[in-house]
């Protein structure tokens, strides 16, 4: 009998099941790119100064409106923004910009990449008022934008604008909500690489009353931590220091109880009328406290029972002035790079464990270690010569913002990571479709 054909039937069955084995290996293995995005940074609006604090010298940025996509190095640690809006490739190094303006306020926030939603707890649209919005449209094609608008009389009109592509749009913010004095606005982009900055400055004829740089809050939560309040000490003439005030807005449809706790190198301890608040749905709601503490410093976390938003305005004096200051939420605190050059921010620190490990690149590259540890609170001076720092170890549920007193002004932003790093999906050929 001749076998020699039903061997070779097996064998070239066998053959196809190893061959299909491996191409179906082939199809079903991804590949990814990851890249850092590029992070924008507001422009610089008349009358104020702009300083931007930059990790290394070769970080290539380019200016928004000019139509070229040909970026160029900064060839400094802080670069002075006359005018435009920049886009910084920092390659995972989170940007901060510093504005003033001269004699009356100064503050800080984050370069970023952008925001599907950003809410901007804080501003009034009363007669003091001189805060603008500014929206920003980094990409190549014009953008369509929502702009919700919540004040102490419920929720507001909805405002839909355009922004050009490579521009910015300036909204004054007593044009949100004529004569309110409590907002918080939503910016949703429909459409385009949108990003969005608040300046809340604030004036009386020819006095200025402060101001400050409004950081963003990604979205509602049921636990907000705000880790860096300002608490000046009383001073001789003067009846109490540092006077706050919690804003809060539940934006859904179901009014929220919400307890705040004070942590403080003085304890932990629910301040006198912020347990268990009723905050209404869709109105913006106030809480005045003044806690005596001897800390210099103090954070807040805020526990609700519906998602909210919040912020704490603090009253400070600078060099005989009146200033404000806008302290936000932060996110939980993870590994990344933040510039600081020229800032020198107090550092505070919060978690029930605080075991944070930094690695500090001074301006002339040396690096020097430092591990921040504590209770509740902790605090750390970042060096005057330090050009950026890197949070190399962090445990969970740890929290960080910065506090900053400058000639002009007294100002905070939130450490967390303008520059978060995306991993993208690289198509594969697939047999299948060569060979259906």
């Amino acid at each position: 009998m001749n076998f020699s054909r039903p061997l070779r039937f097996i064998a070239f069955i066998g053959a196809a099941i190893i061959i299909s084995s491996a191409l179906n290996v082939a199809v079903t293995k991804k590949s990814f790119s990851e890249s850092y995005p590029a992070v924008v940074c507001p422009p610089t609006l008349s009358g104020l100064a702009s300083q931007i604090s930059l990790s290394s010298k070769k970080t290539q940025f380019q200016r928004l409106q000019n139509r070229s996509t040909k970026t160029e190095a900064v060839k400094v640690l802080r670069l002075p923004v006359m005018k435009d809006s920049l886009l910084f490739n920092s390659e995972g190094s989170t940007p901060v910009v510093w504005q003033s303006r001269s004699g009356s306020w100064a503050g800080g926030a984050l370069c970023s990449g952008p925001a599907s939603s950003q809410w901007f707890v804080g501003a009034s649209a009363d007669i003091t008022t001189k805060g603008r919005l500014i929206v920003v449209n980094s990409g190549l094609s014009d953008a369509v934008v929502d702009v919700n608008v919540f004040t102490e009389n419920g929720e507001q009109p909805l405002r839909t604008v355009d922004v050009p592509s490579k521009n910015y749009l300036v909204i004054p913010v007593d044009s949100l909500a004529p004569g309110d004095k409590k907002l918080t606005v939503n910016v949703v982009p429909r459409s385009g690489r949108i990003n969005s900055f608040m300046i809340d400055e604030q004036g009386k004829g020819l006095r200025a009353l402060g101001g400050d740089l409004i950081n963003p809050i990604t979205a509602a939560s049921k636990t907000l931590v705000i880790p860096a309040i300002p608490n000046q000490k009383k001073k001789p003439g003067q009846s109490t220091g540092s006077t706050n005030v919690l804003r809060v807005l539940a934006p859904g449809e179901v009014d929220a109880s919400v307890t705040v706790e004070l942590l403080s190198a003085d304890g932990v301890f629910i301040p006198v009328g912020l347990n268990s608040r009723n905050v209404v749905a869709g109105t913006v709601t106030e809480f005045t406290f003044s806690p005596s503490i001897a800390s210099q410093v103090f954070a807040l976390k805020v526990t609700s029972t519906e998602p909210v938003v919040a912020a704490v305005e603090s009253s400070v004096a600078v060099g005989g002035r009146r200033d404000f200051t806008w302290s936000t939420p932060a996110p939980e605190l993870s590994a990344f790079t933040m510039a600081v050059t020229g800032l020198a921010p107090l550092i505070a620190f919060t978690g029930a464990e605080i075991n944070v490990a930094v690695d500090i690149t001074l301006v002339n590259g040396k690096v020097v270690r430092k591990t921040i540890k504590g209770a509740d609170i902790a605090t750390w001076k970042v060096p005057v010569a330090a050009r950026s720092f890197t949070i190399t170890k962090v445990g969970k549920q740890t929290y960080a913002g910065a506090l900053v007193s400058s000639v002009n002004g007294y100002g905070y932003f939130p450490i967390a990571a303008g520059s978060v790093l995306t991993r993208v999906e690289v198509p594969d050929s697939n047999i299948r479709i060569l060979n259906p």
